[in-house]
């Protein structure tokens, strides 16, 4: 009796571990799921902005410079 209740304790751990193991593979896929949605969103925001401002010119002022990729530069007369 004792070694049948030790076999049915150990299926059920191992049936119990293996239902935990399928619900965290299912909740990481949601999550990879959520993020592609998320970055799909953000690349159709970006390229509506984009095509909503194609041939557009925009200024930046000096005082902002710290924000952005862009560089002050300086014009030199080249001698030949």
């Amino acid at each position: 009796m004792g070694l049948i209740r030790t076999v049915l304790l150990i299926i059920g751990v191992i049936v119990a571990l293996r239902f935990i193991g399928q619900l965290m593979i299912a909740k990481r896929n949601l999550d990879e799921e959520r993020k592609s949605k998320a970055e799909l969103d953000r690349l159709n925001k970006l390229k509506k902005h984009v095509e909503k401002n194609q041939g557009k010119v925009t200024l930046v002022s000096k005082n902002n410079s710290t924000s952005g990729p862009y560089e002050d530069v300086d014009y030199e007369e080249v001698k030949k």
